[in-house]
């Protein structure tokens, strides 16, 4: 695969735990317990993200302090480890002063208590969900928003003070709530990468198409993305500053990850990619590598029509294959000026999912199949095989010709991600979970992948409909929805799982 041009943004977690101060005079060892399972869950969260542990808290006071703590690390999110009963007025004041979103941990140790041996010690070492509806009470008359992963701990081991079995990490029950744990440090990672990023406009959107047209301020404000416009001669300077030697370098990369198409069997515009068809789409590419470094790009959204037969026309018509390349490569970029596609694949390639720019393209009534891609670009961690270079007469509904893409994202699992943008501006995530077939796509130069959803076709597209949905989608690989809603939960975003 190739190597991302700039690193995915670690989420920065923070993580306390909670007990009654009048217990550690009261039951000998308790406190040294409840601490080495915050350890524990320490060490298991930083494999996902940067773990930042304040320790104990068990009065309002250290509850002050550690809200202050976790704001100088400006953590993206705060996790809260119900290790034993405490006062919820000793918790609230951590999230009165670090607004990070909250995720309370209901995680026992022990699958069953000994009954017969059980000290009161022992039975408050293991009852962190005696507080849990007390904490949610009050977040929730204190207008804080949260939410609870219930589970088992998942030690590896029983610790020594232990009377009962605390090896879990097999138990189903830790098991998904450490699945959960992972999705919410995962889905931190999207806003704080916002944040710091840069995506490109280059040119304008399609004209006409009034689903894509974004309000460039109102995506900032929700998504903290910095928008910078780009101009055509941006990269017409570029291109005309590449090199013999840098073009054969990118041939050589485009043959290792593409095959080059013969004839299309069926489509007359649909041809094998001429030698200056394929040298015009690399040098296009070289210079287009060049434009995401020297601007500093994470994503970029991309179209213009051109006068026919002019030196943009030419310049556009070499877009997708460097575009494809680019996607590959951590950059996603969308077509047809849809920034709101781009926020969304950009969102999938944080997560590791892929995230190709796709559209209806048609149904299969017979294997009740929805058939979504595009012209271009594609994802190729997601490709099902290499995906082929198609020399185009013509693209279709625009001006110019040059190489596409065909292609379609691997068998099995697949979700779409969607997000549009409502009638009061806020953006809107439309997320869609279904099966990757393997029937067939048309040999036309577009990318095409069958997908089977759940509920029959016509059903599912009036639901997806009814959304009011931008007319493009990300598609990545694997079921993503849980992870997704946590995205847009992040994001403040209204969130529809269909």
């Amino acid at each position: 695969m190739l190597a991302p041009i700039k690193p995915i943004k670690r989420a920065r977690v923070g993580l306390y735990t909670i007990g009654l101060k009048a217990y550690w005079n009261q039951f000998s060892g308790l406190k040294e317990r409840l601490i080495e399972y915050g350890k524990f869950i320490e060490t298991k969260m930083s494999q996902y993200g940067d773990v930042y542990n304040y320790g104990l808290v068990d009065s309002e006071a250290e509850a002050r302090r550690a809200g202050e703590w976790f704001n100088e690390r400006n953590v993206d999110i705060v996790f809260c480890h119900s290790g034993t009963y405490s006062t919820s007025s000793a918790i609230l004041p951590v999230h009165q002063i670090c607004k990070a979103p909250t995720v309370i941990l209901n995680l026992q140790p022990t699958e069953r208590m000994n009954y017969e041996q059980t000290t009161t010690g022992e039975w408050l070492a293991h009852c962190g969900a005696c507080p849990t509806p007390e904490i949610a009470n009050a977040f929730n008359r204190s207008g804080i928003k949260f939410r609870v992963v219930n589970g088992l701990l998942g030690l590896d081991y029983t610790p020594a003070i232990s009377l009962t079995n605390e090896k879990t990490d097999d138990r189903k029950e830790a098991i998904t709530a450490w699945n959960q744990i992972h999705e919410w440090i995962q889905a931190a990672s999207v806003p704080r990468t916002l944040r710091h990023s840069r995506f490109g406009f280059l040119g304008n959107t399609y004209s006409g198409m009034l689903d894509m047209y974004s309000d460039f301020t109102m995506i900032q404000a929700q998504t903290g993305v910095h928008i910078e416009n780009l101009e055509m001669c941006d990269l017409d300077r570029l291109v005309k500053e590449v090199t013999a030697t840098e073009v054969q370098s990118k041939l050589e990369e485009v043959y290792q990850f593409f095959d080059i198409s013969g004839d299309s069997p069926s489509d007359p515009i649909a041809k094998k990619p001429t030698s200056e068809q394929l040298d015009w789409s690399c040098k296009v590419a070289v210079a287009q590598e060049k434009l995401v470094r020297e601007y500093d790009l994470d994503a970029l959204s991309y179209y213009y029509h051109g006068t026919p037969n002019s030196e943009y026309e030419k310049l556009q018509s070499g877009f997708i294959v460097g575009h494809s390349l680019l996607t590959a490569k951590g950059i996603p970029c969308s077509g047809e000026g849809d920034l709101k596609t781009a926020i969304a694949m950009k969102i999938c390639d944080i997560l590791g999912t892929g995230g190709s720019f796709s559209e209806i393209v048609v149904i299969d009534y017979i294997d009740e199949t929805i058939l979504l891609g595009h012209d271009g670009p594609f994802h190729l961690a997601i490709s099902d095989g290499k995906p082929i270079l198609r020399g185009m007469g013509l693209y279709h509904g625009k001006q110019g010709t040059g190489v596409s893409v065909e292609a379609k994202v691997k068998t099995g699992p697949v979700t779409t991600l969607n997000v549009t943008q409502t009638g009061d501006g806020k953006l809107k995530c439309i997320i869609s979970e279904g099966l990757s077939t393997n029937g067939p796509i048309m040999q036309i130069g577009n990318t095409q992948t069958p997908v089977k959803f759940k509920e029959h076709p016509d059903v599912y597209m009036e639901r997806w409909f009814n959304e009011a949905p931008t007319h493009h989608c990300a598609m990545s690989h694997g079921h993503n929805a849980s992870l997704f809603t946590k995205v847009g939960e992040l994001l403040s975003c209204k969130t529809v799982t269909l």
